[in-house]
Order: structure tokens, then sequence, then C-alpha cells
């Protein structure tokens, strides 16, 4: 079974925030932080590190 990994991403968000119920502000400075990492020069130097 093929699933889009933006379902999945969205799938493990909701449970991940029902389960261990972070702070909203940590959500959104995690998300808004990814954001801004992948659009900057760093962006290439965490997707090496990550791959």
């Amino acid at each position: 079974m093929d699933v889009p990994l933006w379902l999945a991403l969205i799938v493990v968000g909701y449970l991940g925030i029902k389960l261990v119920r972070p702070p909203i502000w940590l959500v959104i400075l995690l998300l808004l932080g990814g954001y801004l990492i992948a659009g900057s020069f760093l962006g290439p130097a965490v997707g090496s590190l990550i791959n």
C-alpha cells in the first residue's frame, strides 16, 4: 500500500499532538523553524545530514 508522504506526516503529527500534548507554541516554533531552515542556506546542509 502506497501512502503519500503528506498524508503520513499529517496522521503522525495529529497523533503526536493528541498523545503527547506539547504546548501549542512549541509546535508552532518547530514548524516555523523547520520552514525557515529549509529555505535558508542551511537547507542543503541539513538535507545532506539527514540522508
